[in-house]
């Protein structure tokens, strides 16, 4: 194996969820591309590292100082989520036609990251006119440990705050389902 090649590897298995034989096919993919289309993959990477940024307002990654979803939509309902991936899912739902605010990251002691680590703050600022705050973090430690700290800055604001249901997935089976999970799928249970 070659030094270039290694390094190569070395490089994709440094992107998340990329494992060394991943980045080992990566590498021999790109030694197997024409010139051109290597000149433009890393083009595009330069593009998208000089010109992609945070949204001023909620923190999504845009190409503009304030995103296409804040220009564009009703502010009265914001959905909090945790990383600018969570507002592509979200959207996959077409569910939603409020706005988002991106917190980069979860309250983590264990990790060392407290509420001024990530964006709340600037979630405050942004209340102005609100009516509901829909918390969409993950339902792990972390998730649930965040949602409940701004939960609780944000009720005595008269701010309605409102959590996404949790149960079972559409297409599972109810007999591997967890514990948590079936309780609750039973306490968010709706009238049909």
């Amino acid at each position: 194996m070659t030094d270039s090649i290694n390094r190569l590897a070395h490089k994709f298995s440094k992107l998340p969820g990329v494992g060394a034989k991943t980045a080992m096919r990566y590498a021999y993919a790109v030694i197997n591309m024409s010139q051109s289309d290597v000149d433009e993959f890393c083009a595009a990477l330069r593009d998208v590292k000089a010109n992609v940024k945070y949204c001023s307002k909620c923190g999504n990654f845009t190409e503009t100082d304030v995103c296409e979803i804040c220009q564009k939509r009703q502010a009265d309902v914001i959905c909090v989520v945790t990383y600018p991936k969570d507002v592509v899912a979200m959207e996959k739902a077409h569910a939603f036609r409020g706005v988002y605010h991106v917190l980069h990251g979860t309250i983590s002691p264990l990790e060392g990251r407290g509420a001024d680590d990530i964006r709340v703050k600037e979630l405050l600022a942004r209340l102005d006119g609100v009516k509901e705050v829909i918390l969409a973090t993950n339902p792990d430690v972390e998730g649930e440990a965040t949602a409940m700290y701004i939960a609780k800055l944000l009720k005595p604001l008269g701010v309605k705050v409102t959590r996404i249901a949790q149960g079972i997935s559409m297409g599972s089976d109810i007999e591997y389902a967890d514990e948590v999970t079936l309780s609750r799928a039973l306490s968010a249970r709706v009238e049909l």
